[in-house]
C-alpha cells in the first residue's frame, strides 16, 4: 500500500513513492491552490509540503488517464518556484516539448480537470494556447521554447506597457542538442534580450553531478553583493581596457573550474549553476536574483526524471509515460489463447532491421533520439558500430545519412512522421535532389490518438509524394511492412515506408517470400460497381465495407509509383472508385488516383476518404477515425450517399435526353 507522504523539515526528506495511488490522495494544501496567485500567497516554508502533495496528486491523475509523467515528476519543485517568483501569466513562461507540463497544468486552474487528460474534449497532453492563458506557446516538438520566448521578449520591448514583462524558457538537456536551440541562443545573445533560460539537465549529459563547491559558487554568483560588485567593477574597469580584460579572464577561469558555464558565458549569457533542481529554497533564491537582472541569463539545474517515484527513478525510459492503471479485480480463470501475438509495427521494423543487417554489412541505422520508440534496441546492442543515435537533431540525421550514401553505404533512417516534417529541406535537397540511396522507415504515420495533432503523422504522403526520385510504400499489415521495407531497401534511391503506431492485425512474418514488385498492388476481394483502393493499415475496414456493399478491394501497397495498370483495369468495370488512407485527403494517395484518372480522361467517379483538412484534437484512435469518417459505418454511409447522388444525376440526365411526346 502507498505510505502517507510526510515532509521532514529537519532532513529535507520525503517518503519515496513506490506505487501509483488508486484513490485520490489527501492534498489539503494543494486543494487551496486554484491559480498561481494563490500559490504566491503561501509562506515559502509551506512550498516543500506543496511539492510532495503535487507529486502524489500527479501520480494519481496519470494513473487514471495515462500519459507522460516521468518528466513532470522531475520538475515539480521548478514549476512551483517559477510560478512563485514570476508573475504568471503576465510574465511569460514557455515550456519546451511539453512532457513536463502536467504539474504546471495542475497549478494553473486545471487541477479538477486532470481526469480528462488526453481524452476526447478533455485537456491536451501538451501546452495548448486555446486551453489556458498560462499556456503561452503550444508545443509537442522539442527545442522551440528559446525562439518563441525571444519573439515574445522582442514584442514586449516594442510595447511601452509591456517592457517590465519577464520571459522564461524551460528547456531540457536533450532538447538542447537540436540546432534550433543553438540558433536561438546566438540570437538571444546578439539582441541582449532580457530573458531567462532554465536548462533542466536530468541526464547528466552536459555537466557532472552537483558538488558542494559548485553549489557554494552558485550562491555567490546569484547574490546581490556579487552582482552589484561585478557591475560596479565593470563600469570602473571598462575605462582601463587592459585591467578590465584581465579581470574578465580571471572571473572566467575561476568559474570555469567549478561549472560548465563557460560556453554560455562566451555566448553572452549570465550563467548560474549547476544547482540542485529539487532544492526549493535554492531555486527560489536564485530565480528571484535572476529576475532582477537585465539581459540574457541561464540557470542550469540538475533534476532527476521520475523524482519521488522509485520505479521511474530506476527506469526513466520505461516510465517516460504510463498507461491507464485499471483497478485490480478478482482473479479470473486462466484461458489459453492460441492466437498469434500481435506485434507492434516498431518491433516488426526492428526485426527486419536486424535481419537485413546480417545480410548487408553496408546497412547503417540512424535515429534522432527515438531508439526505443522505433524498435531499435536489439539492433543497437548487436550492431553498435552501425547504430547512430544523433540526439534530437532531425535535420542532421537526414544529411548525415546522405553523406553515408555518398560513400556507398545503405543508411536507414528510423523517424516518426511528425518529426520528419522538421527535416523536409534536407530530405529534398540533400537526399532526393542527389538521388541518394537512403531508406526512411516512417513510424507513427497516420493518427496517433491521445498524443494529439502535434504527434499525428497526417501529412507524410502529401509532402513526400511531390518529391522527385522518391518511392513510397504503405503496408496494410505486419507481413507486408516487412516485405515493403525489404523492397525499399533494395531500391537504389530515396525510399520511404510508412506504418502506424501500435499493433498490427496479427499477420505472421515470413522471410521466405520474394521481394514485392515496386508499384504493384493486389486485388484481395472481387465485387461489383464499387472498387475500394486501400492505402495502408485500414484494409480491414475496407474489407468490412466491401462485405456490406459487395465491392472490389485492392491493397494498393504503393503510393508512388502508383499502380496505373490496376487502376485502368478497375475503371473498365466499376462505376465508383473509393480511395481510403490515414493521411490528409489534400494531396494524399487519393489525389494521386484523381490525377491519373484525369490524365487518362477516364469516365469514372472517385470518392476520396481520409483525414479532414483541419487539425484533429486528441482522443482515442477509433474516436478520431470515426470523426474523420473512416469507421466502417461512416465509410459505408458515405459510399452509399455518393452512389445515390450518382444515380440521381444519371436519372436526371436520362430524363433530359428522352424525346418529348407530341
Amino acid at each position: 500500500m502507498l505510505g502517507t507522504i510526510t515532509y521532514c523539515r529537519e532532513e529535507n526528506y520525503a517518503v519515496m513513492l513506490t506505487e501509483i495511488p488508486l484513490h485520490r490522495p489527501q492534498t489539503p494544501l494543494l486543494d487551496r491552490i486554484n491559480s498561481p496567485e494563490d500559490l504566491r500567497q503561501l509562506d515559502e516554508s509551506e512550498l516543500p509540503i506543496l511539492a510532495e502533495q503535487l507529486r502524489e496528486f500527479l501520480l494519481y491523475t496519470v494513473g487514471k488517464t495515462g500519459g507522460h509523467f516521468g518528466a513532470g515528476l522531475g520538475v515539480v519543485e521548478l514549476t512551483i518556484a517559477l510560478h512563485y517568483v514570476y508573475n504568471t501569466p503576465d510574465d511569460r513562461l514557455v515550456w519546451d516539448v511539453g512532457h513536463q507540463t502536467y504539474p504546471h497544468k495542475i497549478l494553473t486552474e486545471r487541477r479538477e480537470s486532470m481526469h480528462t487528460m488526453r481524452q476526447l474534449d478533455g485537456l491536451a497532453g501538451f501546452p495548448k494556447r486555446s486551453e489556458s492563458e498560462y499556456d503561452t506557446f503550444g508545443v509537442g516538438h522539442s527545442s522551440t521554447s528559446l525562439s518563441a520566448a525571444l519573439g515574445m521578449a522582442v514584442a514586449a520591448q516594442n510595447e511601452p506597457e509591456d517592457q517590465r514583462r519577464k520571459m522564461v524558457a524551460v528547456i531540457g538537456d536533450g532538447a538542447m542538442t537540436a540546432g534550433m536551440a543553438f540558433e536561438a541562443l546566438n540570437h538571444i545573445a546578439h539582441l541582449n534580450s532580457d530573458m531567462l533560460v532554465v536548462l533542466n539537465d536530468n541526464n547528466m549529459s552536459i555537466s557532472p553531478n552537483v558538488g558542494g563547491l559548485a553549489t557554494y559558487f552558485s550562491k555567490i554568483w546569484a547574490s546581490k553583493l556579487y552582482t552589484d560588485f561585478r557591475e560596479g567593477s565593470k563600469k570602473v574597469l571598462s575605462k582601463i581596457p587592459q585591467a578590465w580584460e584581465l579581470a574578465r579572464k580571471t572571473e572566467e577561469h575561476v568559474k570555469g573550474m567549478v561549472s560548465p558555464g563557460t560556453l554560455f558565458e562566451e555566448l553572452g549569457f549570465y550563467y548560474i549553476g549547476p544547482i540542485d533542481g529539487h532544492d526549493l529554497p535554492r531555486l527560489i533564491h536564485d530565480l528571484d536574483a535572476l529576475r532582477k537582472l537585465k539581459g540574457p541569463k541561464l540557470l542550469h539545474i540538475i533534476t532527476k526524471k521520475g523524482k519521488g517515484f522509485a520505479p521511474a527513478e530506476q527506469d526513466p525510459v520505461g516510465y517516460h509515460a504510463l498507461n491507464k492503471i485499471e483497478p485490480k479485480t478478482s482473479v479470473a480463470p486462466v484461458q489459453v489463447d492460441n492466437k498469434p501475438k500481435k506485434l507492434k509495427y516498431q518491433d516488426v521494423f526492428g526485426y527486419w532491421l536486424c535481419q537485413a543487417a546480417e545480410q548487408n554489412e553496408k546497412l547503417v541505422a540512424i535515429t534522432p533520439a527515438m531508439c526505443e520508440g522505433s524498435g531499435m534496441v536489439e539492433f543497437a546492442e548487436r550492431f553498435p558500430e552501425r547504430f547512430h543515435d544523433v540526439a534530437i537533431a532531425e535535420q542532421h540525421s537526414v544529411t548525415f545519412a546522405a553523406g553515408l550514401a555518398c560513400e556507398g553505404y545503405k543508411p536507414v533512417v528510423a523517424i516518426y512522421s511528425t518529426f520528419l516534417q522538421r527535416a523536409y529541406d534536407q530530405l529534398v535537397h540533400d537526399v532526393a535532389l542527389q538521388n541518394l540511396d537512403v531508406t526512411f522507415a516512417i513510424d507513427r504515420a497516420g493518427l496517433v490518438g491521445e498524443d494529439g495533432p502535434t504527434h499525428a503523422g497526417s501529412f507524410d504522403i502529401s509532402f513526400l509524394r511531390c518529391i522527385p526520385n522518391m518511392i513510397i510504400a504503405a503496408p496494410s499489415d505486419e507481413f507486408e511492412c516487412q516485405q515493403l521495407l525489404k523492397a525499399c531497401f533494395e531500391f537504389a534511391g530515396p525510399s520511404a515506408v510508412r506504418y502506424p503506431r501500435g499493433t498490427g492485425t496479427g499477420a505472421a512474418l515470413d522471410q521466405l517470400q520474394p521481394t514485392p514488385e515496386i508499384g504493384k498492388g493486389v486485388v484481395v476481394r472481387s465485387g461489383n460497381k464499387i472498387a475500394i483502393l486501400n492505402f495502408g493499415p485500414l484494409l480491414d475496414r475496407a474489407l468490412a465495407v466491401a462485405e456490406k456493399l459487395n465491392a472490389t478491394v485492392c491493397d494498393m501497397r504503393w503510393v508512388k509509383p502508383i499502380d496505373e495498370a490496376l487502376i485502368a483495369s478497375l475503371v473498365q468495370n466499376h462505376e465508383l472508385l473509393v480511395t481510403i488512407e490515414d493521411n490528409t485527403i489534400a494531396g494524399g494517395a487519393g489525389s494521386a488516383v484523381n490525377e491519373y484518372c484525369q490524365q487518362e480522361c477516364f469516365d469514372v467517379n472517385v470518392l476520396n476518404c481520409g483525414l479532414p483538412d483541419y487539425f484533429q484534437d486528441h482522443g482515442k484512435r477509433d474516436q478520431l477515425l470515426n470523426e474523420a469518417g473512416l469507421s466502417v459505418e461512416k465509410l459505408t454511409q458515405n459510399i452509399e450517399a455518393r452512389l445515390k447522388k450518382l444515380n440521381q444525376q444519371k436519372n436526371s440526365a436520362n430524363a433530359a435526353s428522352a424525346p418529348t411526346a407530341v
